[in-house]
């Protein structure tokens, strides 16, 4: 009963490790808009927040 508890502790552990994957293209959305001139990296602002947020 415990190995089960374990494993299912671990299991839920790893599922919510992968905040980086949920934050992964808001941070390549983000890029793509620092290319365009002038307003790129204005416009990637919020973005690069909300990234962040998901993903310290």
């Amino acid at each position: 009963m415990r190995l089960k508890a374990l494993a299912a502790l671990v299991a839920v552990r790893v599922s919510l490790s992968g905040c980086g994957l949920a934050a992964a293209p808001r941070r390549i959305a983000s890029a793509e808009l620092k290319i365009v001139p002038v307003v790129g990296h204005a416009a990637a602002t919020p973005i690069d927040a909300c990234a962040d947020i998901i993903d310290p």
